[in-house]
């Protein structure tokens, strides 16, 4: 029998944790250790959950409000709907490349080891447009090369139209490209196109490649050979000395430099065309290639408007003065990316127009400006913003439609 006064032998000492097991803190459930007890009230995690779907809890918050989820249901609920309404904050991301990425790469490779043969400045819209279009066509399937394409363009009088498909609309444009092969001397792939001896513009070879194409082009045939002649284009201004070069385009002849961003203005538009053909976006073109087609644009506006006035088209001149010296003049506002201040003289193009010389204002965006350009609008709908001689700014924007071609 015990003696009821001996106390026994002492206790065991206790066990040391064991790693994993809770000491004060859940080191099994994630939560490091040193942070304090997790929060378990369920007002308190219920809290969280906005800074939980924000991704904003600390990784003791976080743990604790995932291992609440998966015990209540009303929590877990209104966890769903806030991550879903968190991803509704952020945009879509876009699949496209962006249009950017070619000339970023190109810069940071030739930041490097610059270019042996580099491409002309001027001939680097062209060069970016083609490489645009290209990258288009190369994701198009069979049945998109077939789709409908309608080619707007206004005629000095009037909106016009035609139908086309995708490999006929690229063929066009590769068609009035010949242009500028034939003036630097190179092979035409279109055998059968009137030949440019400075009587042939862009609408005669238009219409001569309408009347002479093929029913149904082959897909793979009409880009191969298109894509081959901007290749050779390009090529070739980057290896010869171009100096003087001009293009003729029927009555009007170019500076080869004023050519090359022509035709990457008429492949922007030929690639918006199609693009909307299938359903498809399409950008701008970067902000400096942008602004010198619109540079280009507002050149020839002079030009145009008297070829206007002499057909009875636009308002007679009313102030003649001798060739340079300021006339009267309208103030075109582009806004937007490429955009920017040009001064336009009314009265002929030999006047010099001058800022303080201004009897009208228009204001538009800039690739609203190109849309104009290309006939695309009519020039009622064109300006956003308008002020002084409306017969001016009329004259003027019509002036800009006419230089729209098919």
């Amino acid at each position: 029998m015990n003696d009821p006064s001996d106390p026994g032998p002492p206790p065991p000492p206790p066990a040391p944790p064991t790693p994993g097991a809770a000491t004060g803190h859940a080191l099994g459930n994630g939560i490091p250790p040193g942070a304090g007890p997790p929060p378990t009230d369920h007002k308190v995690l219920k809290s969280l959950l906005g800074a939980w779907a924000l991704a904003a809890c600390s990784a003791q918050e976080t743990a604790a409000v995932e291992a609440h989820l998966t015990d209540c249901a009303p929590c877990a609920d209104e966890a769903l709907r806030l991550r879903d309404a968190v991803a509704l904050l952020h945009p879509e991301d876009n699949l496209d490349l962006d249009p950017q990425l070619r000339s970023r790469v190109l810069a940071g490779c030739l930041g490097r080891r610059p270019a042996r043969i580099p491409v002309p400045e001027w001939a680097a819209p062209y060069d970016a447009e083609t490489a645009r279009l290209d990258a288009l066509l190369r994701d198009m399937g069979e049945s998109e090369w077939r789709a409908p394409v309608l080619l707007k363009w206004f005629d000095g009088r009037r909106e016009r139209s035609r139908a086309a498909t995708v490999a006929g609309a690229l063929g066009q444009l590769a068609a009035v490209d010949g242009l500028v092969a034939a003036a630097l001397g190179l092979g035409d792939p279109w055998e059968d196109a009137p030949q440019p001896d400075g009587r042939v513009s862009p609408a005669d070879r238009s219409e001569a490649y309408w009347k002479q194409r093929p029913a149904a082009p082959a897909p793979a045939v009409v880009r191969n050979s298109w894509r081959e002649q901007t290749h050779t284009l390009v090529r070739a201004v980057s290896l010869r000395d171009t100096h003087g070069l001009t293009v003729p385009y029927g009555a009007l002849t170019m500076p080869l430099s004023d050519a090359f961003l022509e035709r990457a203005f008429a492949c922007w538009v030929r690639a918006g065309d199609i693009a909307e053909a299938v359903d498809y976006p399409y950008r701008p073109p970067l902000s400096p290639h942008l602004h010198r087609m619109i540079d280009l644009t507002v050149r020839l506006l002079p030009d145009a408007l008297a070829q206007r006035r002499r057909n009875g088209l636009a308002g007679p001149p009313r102030g003649l003065v001798t060739a340079g010296s300021p006339g009267r003049t309208l103030h075109l506002e582009v806004e937007g990316s490429g955009g920017g201040h040009w001064y336009i003289a009314l009265d002929s193009p030999a006047a010099a127009p001058a800022p303080e010389k201004a009897v009208a204002h228009v204001a538009l965006d800039g690739t609203e400006f190109c849309r104009l350009a290309a006939g695309h609008i009519p020039p009622e709908e064109a300006a956003a913003g308008q002020e002084g001689d409306r017969e001016a700014i009329h004259d003027v924007l019509a002036a800009a439609a006419s230089l729209s071609r098919l």
